[in-house]
């Protein structure tokens, strides 16, 4: 066993991925058990990133090569929605089928998400083409790797020429804000944003 590292994302780390994202999805609490499958999450918010875009997808590696934490992100919004659509919605159908419409169950609410990802469309953030989504298990929380992921995707970004990014939070998760504000994210204005709060920065270093 080594010590543990940030790493690019592998293959094998797909089940870890999917694992991650569900125990930390419940405004950064655990959501198994809250969906007909705990793999709902992770189709939504990280595989389809890890899928189309692994270039900017690192985790934190235990030492045993187990992930327990990543960041996933795209460059360009737009493409990846386009992406998302033309690739994702396909591949994930036989786990994410339609919704009824209007929603019923809590499945339904996420499935529409999934189904609509000209969502992530807003025109506010079009200055900040870049997005992403950072998630930990909790025991390796508030030790650091937070932010080494998120250097890592700032680095990766800036290099590939991205100027901006962004992000999305459920507004009443103060630790997050707390983390965000630390690592220079301000609040950008977007009308109707309802439960969430969208920060972003540029892609200097995290320093």
């Amino acid at each position: 066993m080594t010590a543990p590292f940030v790493r690019s994302y592998r293959p094998a780390d797909l089940a870890a991925v999917y694992d991650i994202c569900v125990r930390t999805a419940d405004a950064g609490g655990d959501a198994r058990g809250q969906y007909a499958s705990d793999l709902l999450m992770g189709d939504i918010f990280a595989v389809p990133y890890v899928t189309l875009e692994p270039e900017h997808a690192h985790v934190v590696d235990d030492g045993t090569g187990q992930a327990v934490g990543y960041v996933v992100g795209t460059a360009d919004t737009a493409a990846f929605v386009r992406r998302y659509r033309e690739e994702w919605i396909p591949a994930s159908a036989a786990r994410c089928p339609l919704p009824a419409d209007p929603p019923v169950t809590a499945d339904d609410v996420m499935l529409a998400l999934h189904h609509r990802p000209e969502r992530m469309l807003i025109p506010e953030l079009a200055g900040h083409p870049a997005h992403l989504h950072i998630d930990l298990l909790p025991d390796w929380q508030g030790k650091g790797w937070g932010r080494r992921l998120m250097s890592a995707l700032v680095d990766g970004l800036r290099a590939a020429g991205v100027p901006r990014l962004h992000l999305g939070m459920v507004s009443t998760n103060a630790p997050a804000r707390a983390f965000y504000d630390r690592l220079g994210f301000v609040e950008l204005v977007v009308a109707d944003a309802g439960p969430v709060t969208y920060l972003g920065r540029d892609t200097s270093p995290l320093g």
